[in-house]
């Protein structure tokens, strides 16, 4: 049996700094919900300021920090200090990524590297960390954010280094999931479809997300809160027989 979730509980983000990124939302979105918050971004100052407008809004505890998430040291590092700031830490929601729209046969060493590095090395590098102390308190939420481009193969503005680093974490968490099981910690995966953020090649027209749109079944792309809200049951006390899953948020892009 997993331990009980503690009254003042911390979710980690990283890839939180963007102003209209899914991490920003998803931190405002879970404050609201009560949970103290702690942000990695690369960008550090982001990160500080939005956790400041965070903790203003909600009353929550919440501390920012800047890191390179691919960077292991640095990752560790930050980790280290948001849970030497804030309440036990319960949860991570990984978001931290970067998209290639390069086509495969143009994709040089160093592009393959940014990407897989960030997306899934700095996943990978923060997910470890936290599980330590989640295994450690018996209890804990692992998020890795993954894409429907992994899954149909690209077809979205970033193309095959993005996919094959998305895809890996869908791999990573269902590791994660059967390893610490075992110590009350679960570990699940988001796949969003296009959302209105600026990792989509910057702000979309409306005639460029009435075209996403057609793709899928419903009339619109998602929004950060979608995605936000997804992150918020799959860390929730409520969520803790769901593991080793992808859930997507997609509009039906993906049907499996």
């Amino acid at each position: 049996m997993s331990a009980p979730f503690p009254a003042e509980r911390t979710v980690v983000l990283t890839g939180a700094g963007s102003p209209r990124g899914i991490g920003r939302a998803t931190a405002f979105h879970l404050a609201g919900l009560g949970w103290n918050v702690g942000l990695i971004d690369v960008d550090g100052d982001a990160a500080v300021a939005t956790a400041a407008e965070v903790a203003a809004a909600h009353g929550v505890r919440a501390a920012g920090i800047g890191a390179d998430v691919a960077d292991r040291a640095a990752a560790v590092a930050a980790v280290d200090a948001l849970e030497d700031a804030l309440p036990q830490l319960v949860a991570l929601v990984a978001f931290a990524g970067v998209s290639s729209p390069v086509p495969y046969l143009e994709v040089d060493e160093a592009e393959w590297r940014r990407v897989v590095s960030v997306n899934l090395e700095g996943t990978h590098w923060v997910t470890q960390r936290v599980a330590r102390s989640l295994v450690g308190h018996g209890v804990g939420r692992i998020v890795g954010v993954s894409s429907v481009s992994a899954q149909r193969g690209g077809g979205t503005y970033s193309k095959t280094p993005y996919s094959a680093a998305k895809a890996g974490i869908v791999g990573l968490v269902r590791s994660v999931a059967r390893e610490l099981g075992p110590h009350g910690v679960t570990a699940n995966a988001i796949s969003p479809g296009p959302i209105d953020t600026d990792i989509m090649g910057g702000t979309l027209g409306e005639e460029r997300k009435a075209a996403m749109a057609a793709d899928g079944v419903l009339p619109r792309i998602g929004t950060p809160r979608d995605v936000a809200a997804a992150a918020a049951y799959l860390i929730s006390a409520d969520a803790g027989f769901v593991t080793g899953q992808t859930l997507n948020v997609d509009g039906g892009l993906y049907m499996h």
